[in-house]
């Protein structure tokens, strides 16, 4: 065998979902915040694999699923640098970066006791106002939070 010879860290897809440059850090609460734990699909999930951009990262590889943009977004908030590919018979048929939308609902807990949305049942809703690195304010209370520091729900 060939010392030269390259292999995948993870296996290859026939059609599916790939999610790739994740932080290490920040993989397990993708896989959260796409619902993936309670999956029926085949889910393959590498840490800590060698990234010649960001170091380490994580990557999530889901078969035959491709979800829809505002959920995939949704991990823009713990990885701004996620790219998204759409593979289909062993193709990548598209790739594109994850964005951030304008607002998040639903998606993150307020961390200040007294904010409306933790004393009566209201959806949460937060305001992004920096992208880089990621930052959110309350739409109720104006608390703002780094998106590293989120508390994801």
């Amino acid at each position: 065998m060939s010392t030269t010879k390259k292999e995948l860290a993870v296996a290859a897809l026939r059609n599916g979902t790939v999610i790739d440059r994740i932080p290490s850090t920040a993989l397990f609460q993708a896989v959260r915040l796409l619902g993936l734990e309670h999956s029926k699909c085949h889910v393959t999930i590498g840490n800590n694999l060698h990234s010649g951009k960001i170091g380490t990262k994580g990557i999530i590889k889901i078969a035959d699923t491709e979800f829809p943009e505002e959920v995939l977004n949704r991990i823009a908030l713990i990885a701004p640098n996620a790219v998204v590919n759409t593979i289909r018979d062993f193709e990548v048929v598209d790739k594109r970066p994850v964005r951030l939308p304008d607002t998040l609902t639903r998606i993150v807990k307020c961390d200040n006791p007294k904010c409306i949305s933790n004393n009566e049942p209201m959806a949460t809703k937060f305001e992004v106002v920096a992208h880089d690195p990621v930052v959110i304010r309350c739409h109720y209370c104006n608390h703002t939070v780094a998106g590293t520091d989120a508390q994801i729900l």
